[in-house]
């Protein structure tokens, strides 16, 4: 059953049930939350996404937020954190672990299909090796669950890996198969392999900064690698770890960004905080059901996002677009810090 079901209005009124559930859940697990919650005054009923009352993103690093017992965390994420900055720190117990794993499947099997895919991943083995895992290193692992016959584009010193390429292509050329990589990992290795892709799938994320320095947007990206590579079918994603197993997912022609069922954007007015109309950019919100163990299930990040449109798609619901940091904001130490894993 796809993930990809529900129009706009039925599912901000499923949405707001839930999450309104689970504000409440929240609140009496989560003391540090509750006191964020009675110092803003938020109190039920809230009758659309944007009234449910948000929390920065960035307090996740600041803050152990939990709401399950200290005995029941099964597993604390960290998301990379730039030098010198504290990390967010997630915690999950079993059944959020479990959730978020099963959700991040169904959502990816929208573009992948049931059935594990060889897999070409456009980075080095050293990445997933690395003890204290980065968020390249953990996004790197957290896909290979969805391939097999894994094989690395490029060698332990990060150059490519051409002969083992051409062995995968030999092995898997001809039927489907998964390339995943960091958005510039793929655009500063994959177009000068001269490698026919045209069966491949690629999923990629993150790493737009160094790309808009180099003047390339999603539509060259796109173009680049058909005709270089052969590579039409394409699906950016965004996600971060405080929602982890939550990931909204672009269409195949490259319109937008879509939001599973399970999950919804609001972009908010920097100025006022209100939700922007249709075509103004603002802060993108986060909400997703899946943060059961913590209080992550309405987040405000750091990045300026926009709608371009709602129920006008290939899937339906909020169409939308991320479009940078905001500026002056904590850089994500992500794929940007290549050189740095």
């Amino acid at each position: 059953m796809s993930v990809f079901s529900l129009a706009e209005p039925e599912r901000e009124a499923v949405l707001v049930s839930e999450l309104a559930a689970l504000t409440e859940r929240h609140r009496q697990a989560c003391l540090p939350y509750r006191r964020i919650l009675d110092a803003i005054g938020a109190r039920p009923p809230y009758e659309r996404l944007a009234d449910l009352p948000w929390l920065p993103v960035r307090l996740f690093k600041t803050h152990e937020l939990r709401s399950v017992r200290e005995d029941q965390v099964f597993r604390v994420l960290t998301s990379s954190g730039t030098t010198g900055q504290e990390p967010s720190r997630v915690y999950l117990d079993r059944e959020a672990a479990a959730a978020q794993t099963r959700m991040l499947a169904a959502t990816l099997r929208e573009v992948l299909g049931e059935r594990r895919l060889p897999m070409l991943i456009v980075d080095s083995r050293s990445v997933v090796r690395d003890p204290t895992l980065s968020a390249r290193g953990a996004g790197v692992l957290g896909m290979m669950n969805f391939g097999r016959d894994h094989t690395f584009v490029l060698d332990e010193q990060g150059r490519v890996d051409a002969e083992a390429v051409k062995a995968f292509l030999a092995r898997h050329g001809s039927e489907r198969f998964l390339v995943f990589g960091f958005t510039f990992m793929v655009w500063l290795h994959l177009r000068g392999l001269g490698a026919d892709l045209s069966r491949g799938v690629l999923i990629h994320s993150g790493g737009w900064k160094r790309l808009a320095e180099q003047a390339v947007d999603n539509a060259e990206f796109r173009r680049r690698l058909a005709a270089e590579c052969g590579l039409s079918q394409i699906h950016n994603f965004y996600g971060m770890v405080e929602q982890i197993g939550t990931v909204f997912l672009e269409g195949p022609d490259g319109d937008g960004l879509y939001c599973p069922d399970f999950a919804d954007v609001v972009i908010r007015d920097p100025e006022t905080w209100q939700e922007a109309p249709v075509g103004e950019p603002g802060l993108i919100e986060v909400v997703s059901t899946l943060p059961t163990s913590y209080p992550g299930h309405v987040l405000l990040t750091e990045d300026l996002g926009v709608v371009r449109g709602v129920d006008d798609g290939c899937r339906p619901g909020k169409r939308f677009e991320v479009l940078g940091r905001l500026p002056r904001a904590e850089a994500r130490g992500c794929s940007d810090t290549m050189g740095q894993g």
